[in-house]
């Protein structure tokens, strides 16, 4: 059996999946979903690689990273829908957000705007915000949930492909 090679900073993730396996991967996505610290492209890319030696199982791995991933912007939904709008009219005069602003952001995002929760998965940064931002334009749930379902399907899907792809390689690529 090869020896797994990997920079120190990744060791965490291989630490943490070996010991809490496809549960551990569903919960790392959904917190860096949420927009925790986790570096979700490298750590899909790794499991990638880790079906390509047999380590982990293709089916079990693309059902708990699409669950993971799909978690995480729901609870960015809701936290948008529930607490978003209180917080822009409470704070958004300080950073020079007001209501004519905001209603073209909701036109835009009823209009063609649901598009960036697929597209915003493969944009760091943006999948944090393109739920919240759902969730305050008060985007229908089934809308919603169509999109970003779809974009996380799409990414885990990529991302996984991707690292079984590229196997020993995979390390280079997730340094880019």
């Amino acid at each position: 059996m090869h020896e797994i090679h990997t920079p120190s900073s990744l060791l965490h993730l291989q630490h943490w999946i070996s010991v809490h396996g496809y549960l551990g991967i569903f919960s790392l996505l959904l917190l860096g979903i949420v927009g925790m610290p986790v570096p979700d492209e490298t750590l899909l890319l790794f499991c990638g690689y880790l079906i390509s030696r047999g380590t982990l199982h293709a089916v079990p791995l693309l059902i708990s990273s699409f669950l993971g991933s799909a978690s995480g912007i729901s609870l960015s939904y809701v936290l948008g829908r529930l607490l978003g709008m209180q917080v822009i009219l409470r704070f958004g005069r300080y950073i020079g957000i007001h209501t004519g602003q905001l209603e073209k952001v909701h036109n835009w995002f009823r209009g063609i705007g649901h598009w960036t929760l697929v597209v915003g998965y493969f944009v760091p940064g943006l999948r944090h915000l393109t739920a919240i931002i759902a969730g305050i334009s008060n985007l229908e749930a089934p809308s919603f949930m169509a999109y970003a379902y779809l974009g996380a399907l799409l990414w885990v899907s990529v991302f996984l492909s991707l690292g079984y792809m590229l196997g020993e390689k995979w390390v280079v690529v997730s340094k880019l």
